[in-house]
């Protein structure tokens, strides 16, 4: 009987092989993790600090380089950060040399609310804390907040999606429903808004206004901007 010298090898090779890599992923999954990383993905300036998400990922562990890397749970980890207010999206993943590695999407907060509890609104128009490590220059809302809260996060994203109000809008008053008043940027004068239908068409009426009166240097003479009489704008001086 022949002998099939080249399967023998084959055979052999393979087993050497698995058996290598059995031996290799045992010992890595027996070792310590090395560090951590955390990335935020966002432009926006971290509302949290990396110790305390770095606190997050390794509770009940005094370092990252305590922990086996059979012990991580992904999952686990992940909660621990989407349980926090300032976080809105978090991945955690291990790396092949034993990095600890955190990409987290902060909240993006739209406005900032003085009632009778201070926060931030953010893009998702969900309530967020506000943070001791950043403060956000977003227009401050006052007034009754509360009664009309969704229509009020419509009009905020709609300021938001828009260049020029987004960079001249500072205030929001709130007195009821269909009475909202804007406070703009480096003006004195009330924009009276009135309530939040037809948002695009009063901006539009706004900025119209806002660029004859900037051409003819008559800013400065006007109390309020009254922009509740559809495509009529009646302006108040002083």
């Amino acid at each position: 009987m022949k002998i099939n010298w080249g399967i023998i090898k084959f055979v052999v090779i393979l087993v050497l092989v698995i058996g290598l890599f059995s031996f290799s992923g045992k010992r890595n999954k027996g070792r310590n993790l090395e560090k951590t990383k955390i990335e935020f993905v966002d432009e926006t300036p971290p509302f949290i600090t990396l110790e305390a998400v770095n606190k997050m990922l390794i509770v009940n562990h005094e370092s990252v380089t305590n922990i086996a890397k059979e012990q991580v749970i992904l999952k686990e980890m992940e909660s621990r950060l989407l349980a926090n207010d300032m976080i809105r999206d978090a991945q955690v993943y291990v790396s092949v040399d034993g990095v600890l590695g955190a990409k987290i999407e902060q909240r993006v907060p739209l406005a900032r609310v003085a009632a009778q509890t201070h926060y931030y609104i953010d893009a998702d128009g969900k309530k967020m804390p506000l943070s001791n490590v950043y403060t956000a220059r977003v227009p401050l809302v006052t007034g009754n907040v509360e009664n009309i809260y969704g229509e009020l996060i419509t009009l905020l994203k709609k300021v938001n999606e828009d260049p020029f109000m987004k960079s001249s809008v500072i205030g929001i008053h709130v007195r009821d429903e269909d009475n909202i008043e804007l406070q703009l940027r480096n003006n004195d004068f009330k924009v009276l808004f009135g309530s939040v239908n037809n948002p695009e068409k009063k901006f539009m009426n706004l900025k119209a206004f806002y660029q004859k009166a900037k051409r003819d240097t008559l800013l400065t003479a006007y109390k309020a901007i009254d922009l509740r009489f559809g495509s009529q704008v009646v302006a108040t001086k002083k």
